[in-house]
């Protein structure tokens, strides 16, 4: 085996992306990121009207993306949905999980179905489509590689009404760790990228509920920029990352206690 020197091409030509959570914040950023590199990106999310706007900036900016309609809290879309792609795109050989929602409460005033919802959008949701990409990947003798977007919240929890949201992403994070194991003979990479406080539609309303003094007690004194999570997306989706598998890759801009 022989690599070039360095050993960082990020070229993603004929590799077929599934975003969830793409119609806004972090999620579209990373399918314009994914289209940018060469990608054909599946833009999924349940506001089909703006993946559709999207879809068409990107092709518009000489990349490839089409529109799937997803609501990641429904089993049977999720399964659905890896098939779908292949027919329309090729297969699906890389995955990024991005859809995620907070919980806002804190954890005794969390009603039955609010803590149902928030584990099944961040975590059972993820799990299933992992899987699905993976199973396609195994039949197939593909290589793949899924990443998931966790969260600082799931290494420090300031008490501030988000809980449950923080345990959910703790999970994803372990459970990168062991699909990475169960897949690694298959060559399916599994990792993830924990941000810290970046500008989003979600974290917007969070500082409305919560005010700008969140931003007061980072030590930067600032929120993140989507842009700055690029270079991390691109190394583990990128043929130079063959070799990880199982991390987290915390961008968190000093904000969370390690």
């Amino acid at each position: 085996m022989s690599f070039p020197l360095p050993n960082i091409s990020t070229d993603l030509s004929g590799q077929v992306a599934i975003v969830t959570g793409a119609s806004s914040g972090l999620g579209a950023r990373f399918a314009r990121v994914l289209a940018s590199a060469g990608a054909t990106v599946a833009l999924t999310a349940r506001r089909v009207d703006r993946l559709e706007a999207l879809a068409e900036e990107i092709r518009a900016a000489g990349g490839k993306a089409r529109a799937f309609e997803l609501d990641v809290a429904n089993a049977d879309q999720l399964t659905a949905l890896v098939p779908a792609v292949e027919e329309a795109l090729g297969p699906v050989t890389i995955l990024v999980n991005n859809a995620g929602i907070p919980d806002a409460q804190r954890a005794h005033k969390m009603p039955v179905e609010l803590i149902d919802r928030v584990l099944d959008i961040n975590v059972r949701a993820p799990f299933i489509l992992s899987c699905e990409v993976a199973r396609r990947l195994i039949e197939l003798k593909k290589p793949g590689r899924i990443v998931n977007i966790a969260s600082a919240a799931a290494y420090s929890y300031d008490g501030h009404g988000a809980a449950l949201y923080s345990v959910s992403k703790a999970a994803v994070v372990r459970m990168t760790e062991t699909l990475s194991v169960e897949w690694s003979r298959n060559f399916i990479n599994v990792n993830a990228i924990a941000p810290g406080a970046f500008s989003s539609e979600m974290l917007e309303g969070m500082l409305e509920r919560v005010g700008q003094q969140m931003i007061e007690r980072f030590p930067r004194k600032r929120l993140g920029d989507p842009a700055q999570l690029d270079s991390a997306l691109l190394f583990l989706v990128g043929p130079a990352s063959e070799c990880v598998t199982g991390t987290c890759v915390r961008v968190d801009d000093g904000q969370g206690a390690k």
